[in-house]
């Protein structure tokens, strides 16, 4: 299953099944400020990076997040 999937699942508590690229704090109601910042402090350790501020404050959706890891290299999509 995909990292990051099970990620976002778990950090925002909705099924994997609802996730998506357009996924983001505009249709999921737990994808606040607050799990944004427990959000980006997952993928920066599961994936061994380190977020700029201006990759962080770009993160709008799913499809933002995996644009930021396919550039680091962490991630294939799927």
């Amino acid at each position: 299953m995909n990292k990051l999937k099970i990620i976002l699942s778990k950090v925002l508590n909705i099924s994997i099944d609802k996730i998506n690229d357009f996924s983001s704090s505009d249709n999921i109601e737990t994808w606040d400020s607050f799990n944004n910042l427990m959000l980006i402090s997952e993928l920066e350790k599961e994936f061994n990076i380190k977020f700029t501020i201006e990759e962080v404050t770009n993160i709008k959706s799913v499809k933002d997040i995996k644009k930021i890891l396919i550039k680091y290299g962490v991630y294939k999509d799927d």
